[in-house]
This record gives structure tokens, sequence and C-alpha cells, in this order.
């Protein structure tokens, strides 16, 4: 007998060992006594199976060995409870789905119990899809959902994304009188977050009775993940005001939004207030204020957080390189990326991202297209069209857009719009009108009626001064009903955020903006409407921080320049593309950008 096997007998038969001078009752043959004490034997090692099962909590090998023995004492597995507690003790251990599924198939009639488990393990394991297959066949079995179904049903939905499979689950969970329950609401928070339905969300948040803190946390993070930084914001303080403190979740929601808006003084708050707590040692929440503080501008900040993590995981080491790419600094990505890989860390396919967003913002063409070799030989990463977009944005940038254009022909996948886009965006900033108008072919195919590329052709058709060219354009945009989107930039000022658009008169201060644009010699921009704002607000020698949706373009980028020379500002404007650091008169893109 293995020794294992050994342990577990001692462990069940130690006290129940039968007197062999135990005397026959009256009326019994030794055979039904036999019979009898058989079936008792195999009730108690049942009973110690299920004990020992429940003690075994972070054993897997452990199981198999209790399960093994069970079949070979003759216990059988579609008995309800011994089935039910393995496969209980399998899923809370987070073990194979494929042998939990092996033992439930053999379970004749399980109980909604281990309905519920089976759901529960699929919808926290790799195979969510599997959690929504089981209970159609719960459904089918006519086994009616528990307290504990709708739950993990509705996260396994929320991780595929299925939107209309999970307000099927809600008519369900209403028709069964279990939507009011704080569990499932809470579940359905998050599943309608996740599918970017966060006006859903909210309206079963502002149902709920008495909402707890879990149902908070679902709802703000739906409006973070789904970039709606503000409304974001909005809801964390009234949380605040209705006496809920936050949490690890709560904050990287919060970071995430102030990231996004560039409001680096409200995600320095909430930075501070995670150290006065402990939380700046979650590694989770400090990736979130690393990431905060890279997207605000404030490099030296990222890199302090940084150096300062105990624990550094492949989150933290990608999270600087994009940064420090975005930020222009496209040298210093690379260095660490060298580092990173001394320390032994395998880069991700995220990572290899920021290693070649900084080889295009620094025109180190060579070097990206080694990098990229590198991601598939060495690292055995396949290339997604985020990377080819990296490539054709790489030899735009540098003004070889011929070879560019072959490079897209040459993809082993069809180009999406990015890809075309960059090319005519690459095309007009290089006056390539013939490779510009296939790119705008192509683009038309693909999405018709996005205004920007309407505005780059004509653009670059009046830059050659082709007028009917130009204004053929714009006459197309009007009898389609094709509309430019706005320019808008936001700054961060007096504990809020402000945003300004271009042309637009309805802030409060407009007068007084557009009398320093005057002396300043300002066109209406958004951006330069928003640093106006800021001079007449803020005392001299104060950074400006901008973050504004389209692309800076070159008068204003010119401008810029020549604002922070003559009124001895840093200037951070973080436009679609990357970051322009405007110090001195000079800018941190050396104009290539």
């Amino acid at each position: 007998m293995h020794p294992d096997e050994q342990f577990l007998s001692k462990a069940i038969f130690s006290s129940h060992s039968p007197s062999s001078n135990t005397l026959l009752p009256n009326n019994q043959t030794s055979s039904t006594i036999i019979s009898g004490s058989i079936e008792s034997k195999k009730t108690y090692i049942l009973k110690k199976c299920i004990a020992l099962l429940l003690s075994c909590a972070s054993s897997i090998p452990k199981l198999k060995q209790i399960h093994a023995f069970s079949i070979r004492r003759g216990v059988p597995l579609s008995s309800p409870d011994m089935g039910k507690y393995l496969i209980f003790t399998l899923v809370s251990l987070s073990g194979p789905m494929h042998y939990a599924c092996k033992m439930f198939d053999q379970i004749s009639y399980p109980n909604i119990f281990t309905w519920g488990t089976m759901i529960r393990g699929y919808a926290e394991s790799e195979d969510p899809a599997s959690a929504l297959h089981i209970y159609r066949q719960m459904r089918a079995s006519s086994v009616e959902p528990d307290t504990h179904t709708y739950p993990f049903l509705l996260k396994a939905i929320a991780k595929l994304m299925v939107l209309r499979e999970g307000e099927k689950v809600h008519c369900a969970a209403l028709k069964d009188g279990l939507e009011a329950l704080v569990f499932v609401q809470n579940a359905l928070i998050h599943f309608y977050g996740a599918c970017g339905q966060v006006e859903s969300a909210l309206q079963v948040f502002e149902k709920m009775p008495e909402k707890n803190l879990v149902a908070w946390n679902s709802v703000i993070n739906g409006y973070a993940l789904n970039n709606r930084p503000n409304e974001t914001l909005t809801l964390y303080r009234k949380m605040g005001l209705e006496g809920f403190k936050p949490d690890g979740f709560t904050l990287v929601s919060l970071l995430t939004a102030s990231a996004e808006l560039g409001a680096l003084a409200f995600g320095r708050r909430a930075h501070v207030y995670m150290m006065k707590v402990g939380l700046d040692k979650n590694l989770h929440a400090a990736n979130a204020v690393l990431v905060l503080y890279a997207k605000c501008g404030n490099i030296r900040e990222a890199k302090k957080v940084f150096d300062g993590l105990e624990e550094r995981s492949i989150v933290s080491w990608t999270s600087l390189i994009v940064g420090l790419a975005v930020n222009g600094l496209g040298e210093e990505a690379l260095e660490l990326f060298r580092e990173m890989e001394i320390q032994r860390l395998v880069p991700t396919e995220i990572t290899f991202i920021g290693v070649l967003y900084a080889c295009s913002h620094c025109g180190m063409v060579d070097e990206a297209f080694a990098y990229f070799d590198r991601m598939t030989k060495e690292y055995g990463i396949v290339p997604k069209i985020e990377h080819y977009g990296c490539m054709v944005d790489l030899l735009g940038r540098a003004g070889l857009v011929n070879r560019a254009y072959e490079y897209i022909l040459e993809m082993p996948m069809k180009p999406n719009n990015v890809i075309w886009r960059t090319l005519l965006g690459a095309c007009t900033m290089h006056g390539n009108l013939t490779l510009a108008e296939v790119a705008r072919d192509k683009l038309r195919e693909l999405e018709p009626k996005h205004s920007g590329d309407y505005v780059l052709l004509s653009n670059l058709y009046a830059s050659e001064r082709r007028w009917s060219d130009a204004h053929s354009m714009r006459k197309t945009m009007l009898k389609e009903g094709i509309k430019k989107v706005p320019g808008h930039s936001l700054v961060e000022l007096g504990n809020r955020v402000h945003e300004f658009v271009m042309g637009d008169k309805s802030h409060p201060q407009t007068e007084a903006i557009h009398e320093e644009e005057k002396e300043t010699a300002l066109s209406y921009h958004s951006e330069k409407i928003a640093i106006a704002f800021v001079l007449i607000n803020t005392p001299p020698g104060t950074p400006i921080r901008i973050v504004k949706n389209l692309r800076v373009c070159a008068d204003c980028h010119i401008a810029i320049k020549l604002i922070s020379k003559i009124f001895e500002r840093e200037i951070v404007v973080r436009d679609c593309s990357r970051f322009h650091h405007f110090r001195d008169g000079a800018c941190s893109c050396k104009d290539y950008w």
C-alpha cells in the first residue's frame, strides 16, 4: 500500500475498529450483520472522506488521493455528498475544471449547490463560456437557481462581454425574484460596466436601497474603464459625502480617471491618502500611481514611484517604459528595457509596443526593426496589428512614406483603419499627395464618415494650392453630414478640471482669456485658450499642464514654444499622439512629432 494511502487508512479507521468479540443481536444472521457492517463502514468512510476534503484546503494532490481512496473503498462518486464536496474543494483550490467536469458528469442528480459550484468554477477560470453552458443545462434539468447562481454567472458573462446574454440573465433574475439581492445587483453593475453600458449600470446602482462599498467600486470602475473620467470623479465625491471610505479598488479607478483627465493635483491627493492608510504597498495600486504621473507628464515622480517599489512586476517595468517613450525620453525607455532584461524579466507584447513607440518618436528606424525581430524570434511573441502600426508610424515619421506603404502591403494581416490613417497622417506631414489619396480610398471603404480623414486630405490639397480639391472635400463633408470633431483641451485648476473647446465662449472668464490671447498674439485653438486661462489665474512660474484630444498643429507648437520663453513657464501638452514638454522656447520632441 502506498504511504499516502496508509496515512488515509489510518486517519479513517483509527477510531472505527469493530471488536472481534462483539456478540450478534437476537434474530440477526452473520451475513445480515456483515452486510449492515459494510454499509455502515461505507457511510463512515464517506463521512471521513468529506471531513478530510474540507481539511485539505491547500492541496490538490491530497484531494486526488482522497478521491482515489474513496473509489477503492467502494464509495461511489454518484453519491451526491461525495461528488458535491469533491467539486467544491477542487473549485475552491482553483483546480482544473476538466477534472471537475468529469466528476460532475458522474453525479446522477446534482443539487443546486453543485450546479452553482460548477458555474463559479468556470466563471473564475479561463473558460467562462462554459459557465453559460452549465447554466443552460441546469435550467433544462428544471433546477431552480438560488442566491449564488446569478452573481457568478454574471461574472462569467462580464468576462465574455456578451451584452445580450447578460440582459437575458437580468430578466431571469427579475422573474425569479432574485434581482433585489445585493450580490446580484453588484454583479449586474459590474457586468453592465464591463460591456460599456455605464448608464444601465448606474440605473441598477441608483435603485439599490442600501449601497455597499462593492457597489460603489463597481459603478465607479465602470465609468473609469469606459473613459468617462469626469463622471468617475463625480461619483467618487458623492461616495465620500455618503460616508464611504475608499479602498484599493476605489483608488485604482480614481487614479485611472485622474490620469485620463490630466488631473495631477487630484491624483496626487489620492496618492497621499494611499500612503496614509498603507495602500501604497499594494502593487496594483502603486502601478496605477506610476501610470498617473507618467500620463500627467511628471515623469520624475513616475520614476520615484518605480524606484520606491519593494516588488516590481512586469506591469511596473512596462508602465515606466511606455511612460518614458510617450514623454519623449526614448533612449531612457530603451535603457530601462535593457535593465529589465538583465533582471531576467520576460517582456510582454505591451512592453514591446512601448519599445517600438520609443524608437518611433526618436527616429531610430534600424533599432526598431532589430527589436521587432527579437520580439518574434527570441521571445516568441506573435506580432499584433498594434506592433505593425508602430512600425508604420516609425517609417512615416522618419519620412520613409513609400517604404511604409510597402510595409503595409507585406503585412501578414489585413490592415485596419488605424494603419491607413497613420499612413495618411505621414503623407500629410511629408507632402506625399499620391499615397495620401490611396490611403484615403482605403479609409473610405473601412470608415467612410471619419471627419479627420477629410480634414487631413483637405489640408494637404490646400498646401499644394489645389483649392478646388480642398473645396470639394469640404463640400463632401457637408453633403454627407460629416462634422469635424471639435478640438478640446483640459486643464486642472482650483480643485476642478476646466474644459475649453475651439471657439467656445461659455467660460465665465471668456473676456479676460481672449484679451490675454490678443496680447500674446494667440489664435483660438483650444490649447491656446487653456494656456491663456492658466496664465491669468496662476502666479508666475507655475507649470501649465494641458490635455488635448487632437494632435497639436505646427502653428500652435511654434506659439507655445514662444510662450514658454516669454512667460518663463514650463508647459506640458499631452495630445493624442505624445507629450510635448515646452521650456525656454524649446520642446522635448525636438520638432520631431
